[in-house]
């Protein structure tokens, strides 16, 4: 029997879903898609971000052999040859798979795979450092349970701007949270904004917070956030047979040492001159700086406080919001295309399968472009591959605007009182990113 007249199929063991595969000559990435299987695939399935990765569970002997460019990213990552990627990879039997890369939120800790094995190295790091003021009055003041509920809800939502802004939580230390950014490398500038953004992200969160989801607990938490960059070791540190991830240098004692001075200064966010420098001045509002000297260093640093980007910024106006606007996924999907049928009645055509699992493929897409942000290289290319397949769908760039204009409208229902016209303004200028880069496919 020769390749073209076997049985092509795929089982996804997740979810214990088997589809056949139509076109021997698409990829495991291309039958997820058609299927309607979400299935990360950051860089468009350009073999770059590795998202799309899976485990070949059985049937490793029915795929097509790996590329060059698989076998070089496998490679550099130290993958077993079970490990392979859904955008270079084809049919050619019966295979069973599991996706690696369940969320957008797991993206960014893929760069501790660059981390050379051995010995390491020395990279430029933003080091983020935020505590939970007063745990001790907190504990005293609530029951185990309603603790633990509240740690696990401020441990999610101030996480969340760590990982979308390509950063890694490092460790959490009792009630504070440690953010790495620049792991996986990167220019100074790029990982410094990525780092600034979080912490901002973080006092957003905190508010948000506060405000919607503590109030029933008649209690307010409070943070403090302190940021520096420099070079520190970055490797696997440990027994030969337990190596650990781990980052060792004076800039990580620097940051916690500034984090703690929040509370002398009676601040919320202070970072140092070696960090601030990398801003081109006017961009950040800064509020209190002064020279000061820290527990371990033998001369005085110089510190900023941060209050904000001095003219609102897209990516921290999005990312602050993602987690209100999709608290109910289906929800929110259903309400988008009821919109978008009333406007345009004659787009109801395209979507002749099962409605609920489309609109769950519109909210992992809305995630992942968000969380996506800040990595612009892979963003980019992921849209222009999202133009090419809504082209075959049958979409036109007439629908174009009456998407985003169902979208705005869904998304200013969903916040409600929290929306305003900053807000809005920034989904404004994300979403026309979002479509020019989709429309731009041809070029």
């Amino acid at each position: 029997m020769n390749d073209q007249q076997r049985t092509l199929s795929i089982k996804y063991c997740s979810i214990d879903r088997i589809v056949e595969v139509e076109d021997p000559l698409d990829s495991i990435l291309d039958v997820s898609i058609a299927n309607k299987i979400p299935h990360l695939h950051e860089c468009g399935g350009n073999g770059i971000c590795t998202t799309c990765r899976i485990r070949v569970i059985d049937g490793l002997g029915n795929l097509t052999k790996p590329t060059v460019k698989e076998t070089e990213m496998a490679r550099k990552r130290n993958w077993d040859p079970s490990i392979r990627l859904a955008c270079q990879t084809r049919v050619r039997g019966q295979i069973s798979i599991q996706r690696l890369v369940w969320s957008s939120a797991e993206i960014s800790r893929l760069q501790v795979e660059t981390v050379p094995l051995g010995q390491g190295e020395e990279r430029p790091l933003a080091l983020l450092f935020c505590d939970l003021r007063d745990f001790t009055k907190l504990a005293e003041n609530h029951t185990n349970f309603d603790l633990a509920h509240m740690l696990n809800r401020f441990f999610t939502i101030l996480g969340d701007p760590i990982l979308m802004n390509n950063g890694i939580i490092y460790q959490y230390a009792g009630d504070e949270i440690i953010g790495l950014f620049g792991t996986g490398g990167g220019q100074k500038e790029k990982i410094c904004y990525d780092a600034i953004r979080a912490g901002l992200g973080m006092l957003y969160a905190v508010e948000r917070l506060n405000r919607i989801e503590l109030k029933d607990f008649n209690t307010e938490f409070q943070i403090g956030v302190g940021l520096h960059f420099g070079k520190a070791f970055v490797g696997q540190i440990g027994h030969p047979k337990h190596r650990q991830f781990a980052v060792i240098g004076d800039p990580v004692n620097v940051a916690s040492r500034i984090e703690s001075l929040n509370k002398e200064l009676g601040t919320r966010l202070l970072v140092s001159d070696d960090f601030f420098s990398n801003f081109p001045e006017g961009i950040l509002s800064k509020g209190i700086g002064d020279s000061v000297r820290v527990k371990g260093k033998k001369d005085e640093i110089v510190v900023h406080e941060v209050v904000g980007f001095k003219e609102p910024d897209t990516n921290l106006e999005v990312q602050g919001t993602l987690d209100q606007i999709l608290k109910n996924e289906d929800e929110f999907a259903e309400k988008f295309y009821a919109r978008v049928f009333k406007k345009a009645p004659e787009v109801r055509e395209l979507f002749k399968k099962n409605l609920l699992d489309q609109g769950r493929m519109l909210t992992h897409m809305l995630g992942g472009i968000v969380y996506s942000l800040s990595r612009p290289e892979y963003l980019i290319l992921g849209l222009k591959s999202l133009g090419r397949q809504h082209k075959t769908y049958g979409v036109n760039k007439e629908h174009y605007p009456v998407v985003k204009e169902a979208l705005l409208e869904t998304i200013e229902e969903e916040l409600g009182e929290s929306c305003n016209y900053k807000i809005l303004h920034a989904w404004e200028n994300a979403l026309d990113l979002v479509i020019h880069s989709m429309q731009s496919y041809e070029n």
